[in-house]
């Protein structure tokens, strides 16, 4: 039974020997990603996603409020940012109707559908 697993064992003592301790500072945190949650609200803040893809920031962009307050708006930044994404060998992809991800040129979406991956 799946539930079962996340019981605590009864009558099983934890001893320290169970347990190994981790050093936190062998990361270095020049190797982190940033992931920014955006929102464009006019067409002008594309510059400041563009700017944040760049600096290597992944960015998740909401576009919502663009996209009600008017759609041809939306058009000409989503192309624009297309355009910026290639230029820059990233990556954009639109998830459900609110949101953009935009990625720097380290990172990829993956985009396999899951029937492709049961073929494998």
């Amino acid at each position: 039974m799946v539930l079962g697993l996340f019981k605590k064992n009864e009558g099983v003592e934890e001893s320290p020997e169970n347990f190994i301790e981790l050093d936190q500072s062998s990361g270095d945190i020049k190797q982190r990603i940033n992931v920014r949650i955006e929102d464009l609200r006019d067409y002008r803040d594309i510059e400041t996603v563009q700017r944040l893809v760049r600096e290597g920031n992944i960015v998740f962009l909401k576009i919502k409020t663009l996209r009600d307050k008017n759609l041809g708006e939306l058009k000409r930044a989503v192309q624009k940012l297309r355009k910026g994404s290639i230029a820059m060998n990233g990556d954009i992809v639109g998830v459900d109707d609110n949101f953009l991800v935009l990625c720097p040129q380290f990172a990829r979406v993956f985009r396999e559908s899951p029937e492709e991956m049961k073929v494998q």
